[in-house]
């Protein structure tokens, strides 16, 4: 038998199937570093138009999970997308690094009693350890930055800018110091944000509390009617409340003042008594209290009752009726105790009624020693206490345990408590910050739209923002106040520039060991400096001003903020309040947002259920190349679902996008795109198809990566690698390719359409599997940059003229319905692979046209070794029908061929042995290797 194998052109390539990815992916990071590609990108793009995507910051403490990486991935396929569409799109990584995490770290490893100075720089060493850990994991991503120069917010030239930023946000007016009940951490010892405040369930004891009334006949009056026909026992307001440790605080009782309000006489086991609720909530309260019979003496208006003095139900005290809106008949008895120094609605309510602004708890969360009763008792133990000295003095209606949603601290898991105390805040409505943040919501395009809503509701119904911390680790509130009026000095921006320039040296101890009278002169004697520093969430979300302002490479206002969803109660927002407050404008023209990971299940990420993916281990086992196309295949406006089962998969997927690369590389070698290009308009049929489906599919992942539909980019790409690639052009190919003459115009034709279809899959490919498509990019032929992300999308050609009338949709169509047929006989093993078969199909006129244009090539597109076609009327008995063949009836006759199979290309034809001189091979394969080659125009 003659060996032929030295006349077939067999795929070549150094490009190896099997990726290796957790081994390969390092040397690849080490190269990249040593090249310094992404300063090259930097050079490359200079002068191009801008595109800003700046880092919200994560917090510079524990490693990264597997939702720092889904937010790093996804900004990072942004920027390079955008950069190969032929903008200059810096990635600035950066890290938030003050705040109280690091503070506990540091108090913990070290003790609670340091010197501050000493103190301050432990905490800056632990945030820059943590900084170097998350930079690590982040750049084992595959992830391109300025990772040797990020920005951090412990960076003195940042604090300086932050204090800059700050004199603006006050020059506006937007800043006050005022005495309000804000969310309070007893193991932070300190004011929280709102989006440091989590709600989860817990257990309260829910009290009944009996306010009396003081002056009962004047009560009466105001209930007329037969209010007076009874004067059995006592008459009091009813209050129900889930926090009895708020009690010693109470100042007075609301009603609603639009609410009727029922006069009911009852014996709760104690003796027959009055109380005064709400009337639609009657029937819910006296089944909670057990009291099947009751009588309604009398109902008047809550505005009626207004000005009516009771009883402190433990205290000598009288506090009064007042009304108020948010007095609503959800749950209790339509009458709330009002603790100014506790509540928010209570502040309100106690400022505009003038009451007292009582907080009797300290920072510890204790009452304060002058607590007549409960004096050093913490406020969640007093509870029971509390409930002992009412029912002591019969103030007690009801007590039992209540399920309810509760804020707790979102770092310690523990219930917070709302405590008055002199706070700094920036006003939602003194200069307008709400308006006008309303406003420039609806400029911003925010993705899914979903989140403009979201981010709207939170704006119109948020408080003012508490911004000052009573902690050590932050950028200070760089004030002097006066000693008397607790005023800010008069020439406070001017003063937070002068320390600005202190700080921009020294860092944030520049304050702290400041001597007012360096400043202020003689007024000294009359200032005295602010101890809080502002909150983390003002630190980060001035990132918009303080970047731009210490790097050349980030500007303002932003295209794009990309974080997880729940950062519009975060940092979507305080950058948002923060730019408005400055500029009157919101800092980015849009917001992507993106769903939290869970198991397959559905289920959050916990380590006692065992389901935590980390995608160190991801990396270390399957690649970041893996981890990287799960996060775009994945909804992300959605939970995202992630498990080693789901990765596993992927994996799979990733196998087969690999393959269609390698196939391509394979074939390309040899080929020298400056001499052996052929013409689009001069291409075999389906090459030219090949590379107009090309074309088609890049307008349509182009736009997706412009919009931001990663998922469909997958999809469609992993689509047109198996079913248009593989499945059908590749296949088709192979025997061209393999069987022709090298230098041969059909054999250049198809390496010209697959040089086409790697050049521009390769970008497809550079923004998601970033790993692979730059290794596909070093084995690709011809000159080309260094690196794919120096490059830009590809333009794929076009032709002049129109192409070959063949009907590609029907061909596929049929292929599809053949290949069928050819399984059957495979499973009956009657052949091995469909070159062993020959194919006949019967058909109506206008299909049979359109098959036969392509004369002998069809069997190359069917990949049989013979294909006719007939009308309908020569079909034989055991032609098979297509069912539901929608472009007219479809028969096909599918049978083993009886003629000897060639050794070279494995067609089986009646020519086979025809020429003496080869024995073994089929015609065509003599005029192959010994004559000018065989002649192709379709296939």
């Amino acid at each position: 038998m003659t060996d032929y194998k030295n006349t077939l052109n067999l795929p070549q390539t150094e490009f190896p199937m099997r990726a290796n990815l957790a081994k390969r992916e390092p040397g690849m990071l080490a190269d990249w570093d040593s090249r310094d590609v992404y300063g090259k990108i930097r050079a490359a793009a200079r002068g191009r138009p801008t595109y800003m995507l700046p880092d919200g910051p994560p917090y510079a403490n524990a490693a990264i999970h597997i939702g720092h990486a889904v937010n790093k991935v996804l900004k990072d396929i942004v920027v390079k997308s955008r950069t190969l569409d032929g903008f200059d799109a810096p990635y600035v990584p950066g890290w938030d690094c003050h705040g109280l995490p690091i503070e506990l770290m540091v108090e913990r490893s070290q003790g609670k009693d340091m010197e501050p100075h000493a103190f301050r720089q432990a905490c800056r060493e632990y945030a820059m350890s943590q900084v170097e850990e998350q930079r690590r994991d982040f750049r084992r991503l595959g992830i391109l930055g300025a990772w040797d120069d990020p920005y951090l917010t412990m960076d003195p030239r940042y604090e300086a800018e932050q204090l800059r930023a700050f004199a603006r946000i006050l020059a506006n007016g937007h800043v006050y110091r005022g005495y309000k009940p804000v969310h309070w951490c007893l193991d932070c010892r300190s004011a929280l944000a709102e989006a440091e405040v989590e709600y989860q369930d817990r257990t309260s004891p829910a009290i009944d509390v009996r306010f009396r009334v003081v002056d009962e006949e004047g009560v009466l009056d105001r209930f007329g009617g037969d209010a007076r026909s009874r004067r059995d026992g006592d008459l009091s307001v009813v209050i129900w409340t889930t926090t009895p440790w708020t009690l010693p605080a109470n100042q007075a009782v609301s009603l609603h003042p639009d609410f009727d309000y029922a006069l009911l006489e009852f014996d709760a086991g104690a003796g027959l008594e009055r109380v005064i609720i709400a009337r639609d909530l009657v029937a819910q309260a006296t089944r909670r209290w057990g009291v099947e019979h009751f009588e309604e003496l009398a109902v008047c208006r809550g505005s009626e009752l207004a000005g009516v003095m009771l009883e402190h139900p433990f205290y000598d005290r009288r506090v009064p009726v007042i009304t108020g809106e948010h007095v609503t008949l959800e749950a209790g008895t339509g009458a709330v105790h009002t603790a100014p120094g506790h509540g928010h609605d209570d502040f309100l309510m106690g400022r505009a009624w003038d009451l007292p602004m009582d907080n009797p708890v300290d920072a510890d969360g204790r009452f304060k020693a002058d607590t007549p009763i409960f004096a050093g008792e913490q406020v969640f133990d007093a509870n029971p206490h509390v409930v002992e000295v009412l029912e002591g003095r019969g103030r007690l209606l009801l007590h039992e345990r209540f399920r309810h949603s509760y804020p707790h601290c979102w770092r310690h898991k523990t219930p917070v408590i709302f405590r008055g105390t002199p706070q700094w805040f920036i006003s939602m409505d003194k200069a307008d910050l709400r308006r006008q943040a309303l406003e420039a919501i609806t400029t911003v395009e925010w993705t899914p739209d979903w989140g403009e809503s979201r981010i709207q509701g939170m704006v119109e119904g948020r408080p003012d923002w508490c911004i000052s911390r009573q902690r050590m680790w932050g950028v200070p509130i760089a004030l002097f106040v006066h000693k008397d009026t607790d005023k800010p000095h008069p020439d406070s921006v001017a003063l937070l520039e002068q320390v600005a320039r202190r700080v921009e040296t020294r860092s944030v101890d520049a304050w702290w060991d400041l001597d007012p009278a360096d400043l202020l002169g003689e007024d000294a004697a009359d200032y005295v400096k602010v101890q809080d520093i502002m909150d983390v969430w003002v630190d980060s979300g001035l990132m918009h001003h303080c970047v731009p302002a210490i790097r050349e490479d980030m500007t303002f206002p932003s295209d794009l903020y990309l974080e997880g969803s729940d950062q519009h109660r975060g940092w979507f927002q305080s950058s948002l309040l923060t730019s408005v407050a400055m500029h009157g404008v919101a800092p980015y023209r849009g917001v992507l947002t993106h769903g939290f990971t869970v198991d397959e299940q559905g289920r959050k990420m916990s380590k006692s259920v065992g389901n935590v993916v980390a995608p160190q281990h991801v990396v270390n086992s399957l690649g970041a190349d893996v981890l990287r196309l799960w996060v775009a295949a994945t909804d992300y406006r959605g939970e995202m679902s992630v498990s080693d089962e789901i990765l596993t998969r992927m994996a799979d997927s990733y196998r087969r996008m690999r393959n269609t690369a390698r196939f391509l590389l394979g074939n390309l070698h040899g080929f020298d795109p400056a001499a052996h290009m052929v013409q689009v308009d001069d291409m075999i049929a389906i090459d030219r198809w090949a590379v107009e489906r090309a074309r088609e599919l890049q307008t349509a992942l182009v736009d997706a990566y412009r919009s931001y539909e990663f998922h469909q980019i997958y999809q469609r790409l992993h689509n047109f690698c198996v079913l248009d690639m593989g499945g059908f052009f590749l296949d088709v190919i192979k025997d061209r390719l393999y069987t022709m003459p090298a230098d041969s115009q059909a054999r250049r034709s198809a390496q010209s359409a697959m040089h086409h279809i790697a050049e521009a899959m390769v970008r497809w490919l550079a923004p998601i599997l970033s790993f692979t498509a730059e290794e596909i990019w070093s084995n690709m032929p011809g000159t080309r940059a260094e690196s794919v992300f120096l490059d830009g999308w590809y333009p794929i050609p076009g032709g002049s003229r129109p192409a070959a009338a063949v009907d590609w949709g029907l061909l596929l169509r049929v292929r599809e319905a053949v290949s069928r047929e050819l399984e059957k006989l495979r499973s009956d093993n009657r052949i091995g692979s469909g070159l062993a078969a020959d194919v006949a199909i019967y058909c109506d006129d206008t299909i049979r046209r359109r098959l036969e244009a392509l004369g002998d090539e069809l069997r190359f597109v069917f990949i049989t070794s013979e294909a006719t076609v007939h009308g309908l009327e020569d079909r034989p008995d055991d032609a098979v029908e297509i069912e539901g063949f929608a472009m007219g009836p479809l028969f096909v006759a599918a049978r083993p061929s009886e003629h000897a199979k060639c050794i070279r290309c494995w067609h089986r034809r009646p020519d086979v042995g025809h020429n003496p001189d080869h024995p073994e091979i089929c015609g065509r394969c003599v005029g192959n290797v010994d004559g000018p080659g065989e002649e192709r125009r379709f296939a």
